[in-house]
This record gives C-alpha cells, sequence and structure tokens, in this order.
C-alpha cells in the first residue's frame, strides 16, 4: 500500500512559503513530511520538488461575520503526479466552507479537528520534522484536507474558504489571518486584501501589525491592502480592527490595553484610538486661512524653486471660495503678496499665480522675520489660521540664535496659527523645524533629494480640509470621580495634535490603578465643546495586545531624544545629571523593547557587555548623546535624526521598532545618504524582545544575566517542552520557542535555556 505524502501548509507560512517543497513519488517508502513553516527553511535533498509559486488571500468581513479565502498555487516539476495534504492551523470558531482544487481526481475534502486530536497530530508533526518554527502554532485548532493529487509539470490552485465569527469588543470588530513571527528569509509572492460591510458606520479600520491602504466606498464599506512600504510583510500575523461609530456624527473612540509585567504596579499601558466621524463631508468644513512663506533665497534656484512656486500654486487653487490665503516670500528681505490675507475669488486667485510668476530666487535666508510676518495678522473670526512654511537652509540673515528664533515665533503666535514646515533637501536645521510645528500643533515633512517639493505639499494640503476636532485635551478621573493626574502617566504625545477629517489619532500611556479609570477626550467638536468619554478597564487587559507597550514606549524614547536635541540649540546642553537620567531612560526602554535610535544600535552587537549592567552602556550613549545634540543641526545626520524620531512618533504599528534611519556613508564624488536600517540581531517577538548573543537568542529581561547558569534545561521535542510551549500559548508567547538554536527565556521568574534540534 502507497503512503501518500503529507504536504503540511500552514496558516504561518502564508507570507513566507519556501519557493521549493520538496515532494516525493506515489511509490516512495516511507512517507516523508513536507512543511513549509513560518520563517523559511531550506528543504532536505529529494528526487522531485512541488514549488508554492504564489498565495493570495481574500477576506470578505459583513457586519461580524468573515470569510477568508486561501488561493494557493501548487507547481509539481516531476514528470510523475504527487499527492499532498493540507493542513491549516486556524482560530477557534472556525468552520470550513469550502475546499476547491482544479486539478485531476477527486474533489478534496476538509474537516476542523477537534481540540485533542489537533494537539496530538500536531505535537507528532514538530517531533518528526524537528523545527521549532511550528511551535508558533500550539494551541491553535487545524483544518485537515484528505487527500489530493498534484498532476505531473503543471500548476494547480487550491482554494480554501472558512468562515467566523469575529469577537466584538465595544464598538469594535477583530480580525486576524495566523502567521509566523519567527525572522524569515523572503516568501513567494502573495496578495492580501479584505473588504469590510458593516450596517454601522466604520469609523476607521486600523492595524497593530502591517502599515495598511484604507479606501471607503461608503459609510460603511472599507477596503483594505497591505501597503506595499511594508519592510517585511512576510512575518507575523495580520491584525485588524474596525472601529464602529457609537451614535451617528460622534468621536468613534476605542480602547486596547495591556497588564503590567511589574507585580508592584497594579497598572498597565493603554491606547486610545479616536477616528471623526463618516459624515463629516455633509457637514460644513470650518474655513480655512492658509498663508504660504516661501523661501526665495539663491540656494532654491532651479528645479527646486519652481516646484515650490507649482506646489503655492495647487494651494491657492485648492482653497474654496470664501476661504482666505496670503503668501508670504522671503530671501534677505521679506515680501507679499498683500498686507493681509485675502477672501479668495476667480480675481484674487489669478493675481495670486501672476504674483508668484513673477519671483525670482536670490540673497540669503531670513527665517524670523518672514514667520514673524506671517503670525502678524489676527485672522478672521471663524477660520482656521494655517501657515505653510517652506525652506531648504539655515537662516543666514536676521536672528539665527535658534533658542531666540524658535522663542520669538511661540512668544509671537497668541492666535494660534498651526505652522507646517517641509524642509527642503539636507542643510535645513531639523530640530528648528520641529520644534516650531510641533509647538502649534502642526507637523513637519521632509523632502530630500530627488523627491518633488510640489507632491509632499499638496499631499499635506489635501488633508487639512478643515478640522474635526481642535484642541483635544484627555483628562482622567479618580475613583472619588474628580480631575487626577495620578491615575495616568506618560501620555504620548503629551499636547494632541486637532484631528482633521479621514484622520485617526493614538493616544498612548500608563494607568495606575487596580479599578477601571474613565478618561474623557474633550475639545472643540466643529466649532462646538465636546467631550468623549473612554474607560480604561483593567480587567479588559491582555497579552494579546503586546503592540500597545512598545508603541508607547517607541514614542517615549523618540520624546526623550528629541529633548537632548532641543537643549543641544546653540551649543547647550543639560546638566551631567539630567543627562545620566535621559540615557540611563533611553538605554532602558530601548533594552526592554527592541527600540534601536542612532544611540542605541550598538545594543545589537554580540560584543555589548551586558553582563557589568546596562548603566555600563550609558557612558559611550551619553557622550554620543552629547555630541549629536550640540553638532548634528543639519546635514545627512540631522536629517536622518528627525526622520527616525518622527518615524517612531507617528508609528501606528511596531514595525518601525527595530529599524532606525541613519545616514549611510557617503561614496566617493556623492553626498551621504539618509536610508533605513533593518537589524536582524533583534527580534521583538509577542510581548518580549530576544537578543541574538552568539548564536543564542536571549530575553532582554535577563541580559544582564546571560553568562549565568539557566534554572532549568529544556531539550526540543520532550514532553517538557511541550508543556512549556502549552504554557506560553495561554500567555500568547508561544513564538518565543520559534526560532533555530538556543533561545534563554525568563519564565515566571525561572531562567530557562531551551536546546534547539
Amino acid at each position: 500500500m502507497r503512503t501518500p505524502l503529507a504536504l503540511l501548509v500552514l496558516a504561518g507560512s502564508i507570507a513566507s512559503f519556501p519557493s521549493t517543497l520538496v515532494a516525493q513519488p506515489l511509490d516512495h517508502h516511507p512517507p516523508q513530511w513536507i512543511i513549509p513553516p513560518a520563517p523559511r527553511r531550506m528543504p532536505p535533498p529529494a528526487v522531485h520538488e512541488v514549488n508554492l509559486s504564489a498565495v493570495n488571500v481574500t477576506v470578505e468581513i459583513t457586519d461580524q461575520v468573515a470569510t477568508t479565502t486561501l488561493d494557493l498555487a501548487l507547481t509539481n516539476p516531476a514528470d510523475r503526479p504527487l499527492e499532498a495534504q493540507l493542513i491549516l492551523p486556524v482560530p477557534d470558531g472556525v468552520a470550513v466552507r469550502s475546499l476547491q482544487w482544479d486539478g485531476t481526481g477527486p474533489e478534496p475534502k476538509a474537516e476542523v479537528l477537534p481540540r485533542d486530536e489537533a494537539r496530538r497530530i500536531y505535537e507528532g508533526i514538530v517531533r518528526s520534522m524537528r523545527d521549532p518554527a511550528l511551535v508558533e502554532f500550539v494551541g491553535l485548532n487545524l483544518i485537515r484536507s484528505s487527500v489530493f493529487p498534484v498532476p505531473p509539470r503543471s500548476t494547480q490552485h487550491l482554494r480554501l474558504t472558512y468562515e467566523q465569527v469575529l469577537p466584538r469588543d465595544g464598538n469594535r470588530l477583530d480580525y486576524a489571518l495566523v502567521r509566523g513571527e519567527a525572522l524569515a528569509e523572503a516568501g513567494v509572492p502573495w496578495t492580501f486584501a479584505a473588504d469590510l460591510k458593516s450596517k454601522h458606520p466604520i469609523a476607521t479600520v486600523y492595524s497593530p501589525s502591517h502599515d495598511i491602504t484604507q479606501e471607503r466606498l461608503g459609510p460603511g464599506h472599507v477596503r483594505v491592502k497591505l501597503a506595499s512600504t511594508n519592510a517585511d510583510p512576510s512575518r507575523g500575523s495580520i491584525r485588524l480592527a474596525a472601529v464602529l461609530e457609537d451614535a451617528p456624527g460622534t468621536l468613534a473612540t476605542s480602547i486596547f490595553t495591556y497588564p503590567s509585567t511589574d507585580p508592584k504596579d497594579p497598572g498597565g499601558y493603554f491606547m486610545i484610538l479616536a477616528a471623526p466621524p463618516v459624515d463629516s463631508r455633509s457637514r460644513p468644513p470650518t474655513p480655512r486661512e492658509v498663508v504660504l512663506v516661501l523661501d526665495r533665497s539663491g540656494s532654491m534656484r532651479g528645479e527646486k524653486f519652481e516646484q515650490a512656486r507649482n506646489a503655492a500654486i495647487q494651494v491657492v487653487r485648492g482653497l474654496r471660495d470664501g476661504e482666505s490665503f496670503n503668501i508670504i516670500d522671503y530671501s534677505d528681505s521679506i515680501a507679499s503678496f498683500a498686507p493681509t490675507p485675502v477672501v479668495k475669488d476667480a480675481k484674487n486667485a489669478r493675481d495670486a499665480e501672476a504674483y508668484l510668476a513673477g519671483l525670482a530666487p536670490n540673497g540669503g535666508t531670513n527665517i524670523h522675520d518672514a514667520v514673524l510676518e506671517a503670525l502678524r495678522p489676527a485672522p478672521a473670526d471663524g477660520a482656521m489660521p494655517m501657515v505653510l512654511f517652506l525652506t531648504d537652509g539655515l537662516p543666514t540673515v536676521g536672528e539665527r540664535r535658534e533658542v531666540r528664533l524658535r522663542d520669538a515665533i511661540a512668544a509671537t503666535n497668541a492666535t494660534h496659527r498651526r505652522i507646517f514646515s517641509f524642509g527642503v533637501g539636507l542643510d535645513v536645521n531639523a530640530p528648528l523645524l520641529s520644534a516650531i510645528s510641533q509647538k502649534s500643533r502642526g507637523a513637519t515633512t521632509w523632502v530630500l533629494p530627488q523627491e518633488d517639493i510640489e507632491v509632499k505639499v499638496s499631499q499635506v494640503f489635501r488633508r487639512l480640509d478643515g478640522p474635526v476636532m481642535t484642541f483635544p485635551v484627555l483628562a482622567a478621573f479618580g475613583p472619588d470621580g474628580q480631575p487626577s493626574s495620578r491615575v495616568i502617566r506618560d501620555q504620548m504625545p503629551a499636547d494632541l495634535p486637532d484631528i482633521f477629517e479621514g484622520d485617526q489619532i493614538i493616544i498612548l500611556g500608563r494607568y495606575h490603578a487596580d479599578q477601571p479609570v474613565k478618561t474623557r477626550l474633550e475639545g472643540s467638536f466643529f466649532g462646538q465643546p465636546r467631550a468623549f468619554d473612554v474607560t480604561i478597564d483593567p480587567a479588559a487587559s491582555t497579552t494579546r495586545h503586546s503592540f500597545v507597550p512598545r508603541l508607547w514606549a517607541m514614542r517615549k524614547v523618540s520624546a526623550l531624544v528629541d529633548e537632548v536635541r532641543q537643549a543641544g540649540a546653540d551649543g547647550s546642553q543639560p546638566s551631567e545629571g539630567r543627562l545620566k537620567e535621559i540615557t540611563d531612560e533611553i538605554i532602558r526602554l530601548s533594552t526592554t523593547w527592541g527600540i534601536l535610535t542612532e544611540y542605541t544600535a550598538f545594543l545589537s552587537r554580540e560584543d555589548a557587555d551586558f553582563s557589568r549592567g546596562l548603566s555600563a552602556l550609558n557612558a559611550p550613549a551619553r557622550e554620543n548623546l552629547r555630541d549629536t545634540a550640540i553638532r548634528l543641526r543639519s546635514g545627512a545626520g540631522g536629517a536622518a535624526q528627525q526622520l527616525d524620531i518622527e518615524a517612531k512618533q507617528a508609528a501606528a504599528n511596531t514595525q518601525t521598532a527595530n529599524r532606525y534611519v541613519g545616514r549611510a556613508p557617503a561614496v566617493a564624488g556623492q553626498e551621504a545618504r539618509v536610508e533605513a536600517y533593518t537589524v536582524a540581531a533583534v527580534q521583538n517577538v509577542a510581548d518580549k524582545t530576544l537578543y541574538n548573543r552568539k548564536q543564542r537568542w536571549v530575553d532582554a529581561s535577563i541580559l544582564e544575566q546571560e553568562n549565568e547558569n539557566p534554572d532549568r534545561v529544556v531539550e526540543f521535542g520532550t514532553d517538557a517542552y511541550f508543556a512549556l510551549a502549552a504554557q506560553l500559548a495561554r500567555e500568547n508567547r508561544q513564538s518565543l520557542l520559534a526560532n533555530r538554536g538556543e533561545i534563554y527565556l525568563l519564565v515566571e521568574k525561572e531562567r530557562v535555556l531551551i536546546k534547539g534540534p
């Protein structure tokens, strides 16, 4: 009797199947299990191979029911048929709708195995394959198909469709496509798209795992795809959270909480996700008053100024009739289109274009007088005052001292004009532009060499179509119902930005309570005072939300780095004691949560000596901080630092945690570039950070004891190993075991060394 090959296709490997799958002919004995695991493994030598050439995942979510279809392309290059079997780990509550096979032979069937049988089969597969990557899926249910033939020298498609009722948390629906988190080589091409439909308006769709793009097709219809900017879309489960409006026309809010790992701290971490109402387009938008501050210094000559001029024209054209604008152009002197902003009409728009056409770059850069001139007039009643400020250089005329410059701008901006800065090229003072915008609740956009100024300015302006909520503030209340500053701390960002149409705002922080905490998001909502209550419930905290503390830590680290950098203006620096305090906290947070910056990238080096304590690592970091705070204000280094800070401050998921933006070395005849780097020696898994230390993955929480003997040693594939996997699975941490080689973990105050196969 022939024993068929078992081809196991795991959910966690969808993104990173091996490009080849080894298969055995039908008359081969004994059977061979072939598994494309989450991390790509090189298959053992074999006579024949089956190529998994493409994967396409489509999801349809209608109200609370999700239908997932996996389309797997299988290629058999052999001259004889091969048999295969599908095994797919899935969450609880999944039901198979169909399994279609366009090959020859009878249509295969699929079933969801009972949990006990699934566990027995799965543990047997892991033992026989001796691949720790498969342990990521311990604790999940399994879908198993009947055996199906793969015809010789052909490509066939296997399509599995399953359904599930999604869990609902208040007004939020959560969806997850389970995949592996372990480090992997690039897999085969694949796609992911989800169509979400609801009878209630969908305020926003958020992904804590990947960058996504959203296309709104109606109030209750949103289409989602993974963004092409994902650095490594092959890793990690794909998670989506659809936030529905609680009531029509209101701000939709949802909360994610994660418990503290410190037994002495009864609190934890929280993330509030808020989105404006879907019907905001039906309301009269707040009229804008836009002042364009345009750099026409000599360094702007050529294509840069032409792009800037065209961007200004597009901004004027994009204003609605009745909104106001002005143009202030500057070099070493200041000029303007009008003494004060004028109302847009056909004549003023034509005159503005003619004015812009007559400008020519020359002279120096007087930033101080140009920005103060933009802030001088009082805005029109009921208008949203904005400044779009563009420069490509450092201040060379007028006030040039950075501290005095930013203080003068802040003091003059009594009417709270939002300043949106655009830094063009690498010669701008990045910390100065950032401070100016941040203080005014604006934002900074960087136009690197070879990028289009017009595109960047237009992208920012399009989203500033009138704010839905201005001056938002998060207030917290103690058990007595009175405002309290003790129950939540370390809010990030400290000053909340305005909420514009199409935005989603993420507020992160720490809560210190063992009872529900009432918070209130207050502000001017469509011009009227409104407040929206959000309750932080410690009982709802879960380790499934491990992205929350890491996102918070990313923003906290960025804020601390920026604090030193801003203090370094005009050659000043914090006191040695304060600098040490900041550095200690940057190192502690970066080590715990695997957050890399140009100051902490050395944490990933194998020669970093953690045995002497983290404080021993702080001396070079402090020197680097001091040097950078004073010296790196512009150039490729300053731009890289600013981009890294902003990437982490704006991150909606943790993909950037073990990446940082740095300055690439210059090659002969070329300027140094700004690039993003990924460090593979640091891995964020579940709610822990692992460091690769001499071929051993070490838990960040025991780095200082990495050379000490473990309390317990567990061998791969033993009963103790699977008991440990089951224990970690109950905490959603089984993916910690998924790497090859040795893994050194802290498990319930016990140092455990896991010996790999």
